[in-house]
C-alpha cells in the first residue's frame, strides 16, 4: 500500500522550521531524519514514530497507538500511530514534539566511514 501523501506533506509543513531534517524513501513510506536520526515515517495511512522507550510504554495505552513489532520483536523506543490518534492539527503535534523531545536523546544509527 503507498503511503500517505497529504500525511506525509502535513509533516513536512510541521518540519518546516525545524534545522537538519532529511527526507528518506525507506519502510514503504517517507522517514524524516532529524540530526541523521530517525524521528518519524509515513508509510500506508500511519505514523511510526521513535519516541523513547518511556514515553512508549506511555503511549501505547492511548487509543490509535501500539508496539512496533518486527520480526516477533517489540522495537524498543518506536510505536505505530493510526489515524484516530492524529484526526487535527493539534493530536499530529504532539506526536510530531514527542519525536523530536526524544530526537535529542536517540542515537544514530548512520553507518560510520572506514578508515
Amino acid at each position: 500500500m503507498p503511503y500517505d501523501e497529504k500525511l506525509t506533506q502535513r509533516i513536512r509543513e510541521a518540519l518546516a522550521g525545524v534545522p537538519n531534517v532529511e527526507e528518506k524513501k525507506m519502510f514503504r513510506g517517507v522517514t524524516f531524519m532529524v540530526n541523521d536520526k530517525m524521528c518519524i515515517s509515513v508509510s500506508a495511512e500511519r505514523l511510526m514514530c521513535r519516541i523513547g522507550a518511556e514515553k512508549q510504554q506511555q503511549m501505547v495505552e492511548k487509543p490509535g497507538c501500539t508496539e512496533v513489532i518486527m520480526r516477533g520483536k517489540v522495537m524498543k523506543d518506536f510505536v505505530f500511530v493510526w489515524p484516530e490518534a492524529f484526526k487535527n492539527k493539534r493530536d499530529l503535534e504532539l506526536w510530531i514534539n514527542l519525536c523530536l523531545d526524544f530526537n535529542g536523546e536517540a542515537k544514530s544509527s548512520k553507518a560510520k566511514k572506514k578508515k
